[in-house]
């Protein structure tokens, strides 16, 4: 039996500053298309798990090594990335310390929870929303069943 085609799976972390007042999050500014502001993350690699890449990718984007804290949710909305479907599995992360835009990221900056910027690209805007009431009940975003 041939192997069924699937869309990719990326791996993305959301950075608290956990050395800074009210734990502001990373943001990056992509590089390439489509443009925005973004959750860092990319693609897992083969041979790594989808912590590994999460870990990999906040690194390569922002030089910042973090801690997986909690699992946030799974995004799978087939038009969430204009490129093609791809399923994200979206963390929270810890982190201390000073974020360089490396990589993918041609700039990032560090943002409250009531500041975030705009556009956000993908539907990052749902995710960090769903990050803002986790973060406030404690509760994880329901499924879309």
């Amino acid at each position: 039996m041939p192997r069924p085609v699937t869309p990719p799976i990326a791996a993305d972390a959301i950075i608290e500053l956990v050395d800074r007042p009210g734990r502001p999050i990373v943001l990056i500014e992509r590089k390439y298309p489509p443009p925005g502001y973004a959750i860092p993350g990319g693609f897992m690699e083969a041979g790594e798990t989808v912590e590994q890449a999460a870990v990999r990718e906040a690194l390569e984007e922002t030089g910042m090594q973090v801690r997986l804290t909690a699992l946030l949710g799974v995004y799978s909305e087939p038009g969430r990335d204009p490129r093609g479907q791809t399923v994200s599995v979206v963390y929270v992360a810890e982190a201390e310390g000073e974020p360089e835009a490396r990589d993918d990221a041609q700039a990032l900056a560090i943002y409250p929870l009531d500041a975030l910027p705009a556009p956000l690209a993908f539907d990052h805007a749902r995710i960090l929303a769903d990050y803002c009431r986790w973060r406030e009940t404690g509760r994880l975003p329901r499924p879309l069943v």
